[in-house]
């Protein structure tokens, strides 16, 4: 698979999208109950689990290119990555404002 910054952006917004999604389904299903221990472990593993992966999109090629001696092509591809990330947060915002 051919890696590229907004392939890499655009699959961090989906999975916060997806993970959006994933809470309000279960903010609906458990709306009227008290919270629990779980609740709280749950939250914290999907932080975890977060983190993961988006460390995963924005830091695994250019620590490849890295590893291979292309430090201009890494923090190119790092930049770019976060700047379409940046437009993609930017263009959620303008909806979220205009909503």
């Amino acid at each position: 698979m051919k890696w590229s910054p907004l392939i890499n952006a655009g699959a961090a917004a989906a999975y916060i999208a997806l993970v959006v999604l994933f809470m309000n389904f279960i903010q609906s299903l458990r709306h009227d109950t008290p919270d629990t221990l779980f609740d709280g472990m749950g939250v914290i593993s999907l932080l975890v689990f977060s983190a993961a992966v988006m460390a995963f999109l924005f830091f695994y090629q250019p620590v490849v290119l890295l590893v291979e001696n292309k430090k201009a092509e890494a923090l190119s591809f790092f930049l770019k990555t976060l700047g379409m990330f940046g437009l993609i947060l930017v263009v959620v915002l303008a909806l979220a404002i205009l909503q």
